[in-house]
């Protein structure tokens, strides 16, 4: 398998190659060349770990170890049972994919817990190391994190926006005392902590003097691995090949779903995939008219994983819709970055829907599920719930994905049904225990200073 860039500038490279690049040398992020082809008849019967080998061997074909790298990733002991992700159904019809049952209750640690054994491997094999860089609204940060600590020849660089997670999710990422782990907390939002990482990877020779690497949604091994469970839920919500489903999928930086879009690429029967944006709504417009035009912040709200206003993977959809001219895509990046706006209403948008959910809605949701069916969901899983059942179509299976655990939303949890959500065994009194972090401001420079002086 060969990856090239989205912005057509970029030497096209094998994956152990683009796994510890981040963003490519033209700033633009790497898919595969093509899109390999799904067996469905083959695939059904599998259990997770044989349909994550046979998924992702497509894509990765250049790790000799993979099978062994796929089992350790995947396991009773990190996810609660051997099915890894369970399917549950609400009602004929309707279901829920079970995606956060990993270490850090959020659908994040599927790839993570994957990545950073590829990551350990790959080093490992080459004598190297690696300091990697990202940014979260939450869910990103806690899981790579829980992946990578203690790993050998890695650092962790994590940009949180200060004051916008939750309180647990804080906890999680704050309370961990691995030398190897460094929580930045940024004065701004999301999309602060966002740029400031991309501005950091454009300069190469930092870049190349400090081995910096990606665990955010741009790296293609989390696509990857986030690919099979689409899949995985295919397969236990129908009983033929041919049969379509719907997903509803919460997105704020349009990795999740695109995730579905592989895999409807490969051949996976998908009706529609379902976007559902919070109030920072950027992905809903776009799939309303056809103009991505991004914010200059992002509001914060109750569903605060998703406050965010500029969707990196959203880069890699266009480049599809563009027919792969990479360089019409970098043409079109520019403008947005003076503009703030790219026009792609002529271009035909095929298999999607989308919609906004509100506070008012997820707390409705919330507690409509609660009381219909005796499930509670946490505040982003209710904001694809509730967008999904408004393009919900009879006879077509609706699987909505799960996010993360409700006891990672406590406090909206609390809110909306009078009191907290069940929290796993492991997680008590997590709030209570010693945080470390740094406060900074959304500066390059300051982050680079950060690394640099870790990396004495």
């Amino acid at each position: 398998m060969v990856y090239v860039s989205t912005r057509g500038e970029a030497p096209a490279k094998r994956f152990t190659e683009i796994l510890l690049e981040g963003l490519a040398a033209d700033g633009g992020l790497y898919v595969p060349e093509s899109y390999p082809k799904a067996d469905l008849k083959a695939w059904r019967a599998l259990s997770y770990r044989d349909l994550a080998f046979v998924i992702l061997s497509r894509f990765i074909d250049d790790v000799p170890d993979l099978r062994q790298l796929v089992d350790r990733s995947y396991t009773k002991a990190a996810f609660g049972s051997d099915d890894i992700t369970p399917l549950t159904m609400l009602e004929p019809g309707l279901h829920i994919l079970g995606l956060s049952n990993g270490p850090t209750l959020a659908f994040k640690d599927l790839a993570m817990q994957l990545l950073g054994n590829l990551f350990e491997q790959v080093l490992t094999q080459k004598g190297e190391s690696l300091n990697i860089l990202g940014a979260t609204s939450g869910d990103t940060g806690s899981a790579a994190e829980y992946a990578m600590r203690g790993k050998q020849g890695i650092q962790v660089f994590m940009l949180s926006p200060h004051g916008r997670m939750s309180a647990f999710q804080r906890a999680q990422m704050f309370s961990l005392q691995d030398p190897n782990i460094h929580n930045l907390s940024v004065k701004g939002v999301f999309d602060d902590c966002q740029d400031v990482v991309k501005m950091v990877n454009a300069d190469a020779a930092f870049k190349a003097k400090y081995r910096i690497g990606a665990v955010n949604s741009i790296n293609w091994a989390r696509i990857a691995a986030q690919v099979v469970y689409y899949f995985k839920g295919y397969f236990a919500a129908t009983k033929s090949d041919s049969e379509p489903v719907s997903f509803a999928v919460p997105s704020g930086n349009f990795g999740n779903i695109y995730a579905g879009y592989v895999a409807r690429e490969m051949g996976l029967p998908v009706r529609k995939l379902i976007l559902a944006s919070n109030e920072n709504n950027v992905l809903d417009e776009f799939f309303r008219t056809g103009k991505y035009r991004v914010r200059k912040t992002a509001a914060a709200t109750s569903s605060p994983s998703m406050d965010i206003s500029k969707a990196s993977n959203f880069e890699r959809y266009a480049f599809d819709l563009l027919e792969r001219d990479g360089k019409a895509l970098a043409r079109r990046w520019r403008n947005l970055e003076s503009s703030s706006e790219v026009d792609l209403s002529l271009v035909p948008r095929v298999g999607f829907a989308s919609g906004r959910s509100t506070h008012v809605d997820r707390f409705a949701t919330i507690c409509t599920v609660h009381a219909k069916y005796g499930v509670t969901i946490d505040p982003h899983t209710a904001d694809g719930l509730k967008v999904g059942l408004a393009h919900r179509e009879a006879g077509v299976p609706l699987i909505c994905m799960e996010t993360a655990l409700p006891a990672t939303f406590a406090e909206t949890i609390r809110e909306a049904l009078g009191g907290d959500p069940a929290r796993p065994a492991g997680f008590e009194k997590l709030e209570e225990r010693p945080q470390r972090f740094k406060l900074i401001d959304a500066d390059a420079e300051a982050v680079k200073r950060v690394i640099a002086a870790a990396c004495m």
